[in-house]
């Protein structure tokens, strides 16, 4: 009796979770317009906003931390941030380099940055400026001395897209909350790395920070966008919540640190191996400050 009940649980469950998310009323849909339509109840229940943080004073903090990690795109955990690179599978199917950038050219996003450190803020045509690159052939360039309007078969233009992502740069801090007595993590920015546009034709590629948008500035264009769930199609998940449960896998590649926040390479050149060993260190060192606080 208690499995039967289990199974009806279960089942009702699951018929409500379908209902909720991108691919609603996609069993009883008579044409394919009607797939992704709602009812008033589910588009008032999507209707909601990201999961506020909680006010954190600055005596609270026992411990904190900033890090910058990588996060390497090639990894299949990591593929929710990477596909889909088809921007013809529905409004609701984007990889988060597409959601970042239409975000910034939209205006959703305005607190884009340079670096890391957030000083030098970028517009839109800052970073348009790193996307794209327009040039011409030889035969382009003999029109042009001849004073001839270049034919369009001798303008090259190359431009960085989805696909060329290779990887995220993000930056956190970890702290340890005194009144919660938990350790904690909070997101500040995320950055993609790609090649720069000027040398992703060659051999040798140059790979940049395309730029850095300040992270708490963005949740709410990232709780509107969904990733795919690889478990449940019609469970999408929004990178908002990727990111801040921490589902991928990352590499810590600096801690902020008295040498003026070195990078663990440039202390252990040339050595790969001893160079993910700091990082597990740096990592254990953060995690062990909240296993010493419950030792005596």
């Amino acid at each position: 009796m208690m499995k039967v009940k289990f199974f009806i649980i279960v089942i009702i469950s699951v018929t409500g979770s379908i209902a909720s998310y991108a691919q609603s009323n996609l069993l009883n849909a008579k044409i394919p317009e009607e797939v992704g339509l709602k009812s008033a109840a589910q588009l008032i229940s999507d209707n909601d906003k990201p999961l506020a943080y909680g006010y954190v004073h600055d005596r609270d903090i026992l411990m904190g931390k900033t890090v910058w990690e990588i996060i390497d795109l090639s990894e299949r955990i990591n593929f929710a941030l990477y596909y889909p690179l088809d921007e013809n599978l529905g409004a609701d199917r984007r990889s988060l380099y597409n959601v970042l950038t239409k975000a910034i050219k939209s205006g959703e996003i305005s607190e884009v940055y340079a670096d890391s450190y957030f000083n030098t803020k970028k517009s839109y045509k800052d970073v348009q400026a790193s996307l794209s690159r327009v040039d011409t052939t030889d035969a382009g360039r003999e029109q042009v001395n001849a004073g001839i309007e270049v034919s369009p078969q001798y303008i090259l233009r190359s431009d960085i897209t989805a696909q060329d992502v290779t990887q995220y740069k993000i930056k956190g801090y970890w702290y340890f909350d005194k009144r919660q007595s938990e350790l904690k993590y909070r997101l500040l920015g995320i950055c993609p790395v790609t090649p720069d546009v000027y040398t992703m034709n060659s051999d040798e590629k140059d790979y940049i920070e395309l730029f850095w948008v300040f992270f708490p500035s963005a949740r709410a264009v990232l709780h509107e966008a969904k990733a795919f769930n690889n478990q449940n199609s019609a469970m999408l998940i929004s990178f908002d919540q990727i990111l801040n449960s921490r589902h991928f896998n990352s590499v810590i590649y600096k801690e902020e640190n008295v040498y003026g926040d070195r990078e663990i390479k440039e202390y252990m050149p040339n050595n790969s191996q001893n160079q993910l060993l700091e990082a597990e260190r740096v990592k254990e060192k953060i995690r062990d400050f909240e296993s010493d606080m419950w030792n005596y």
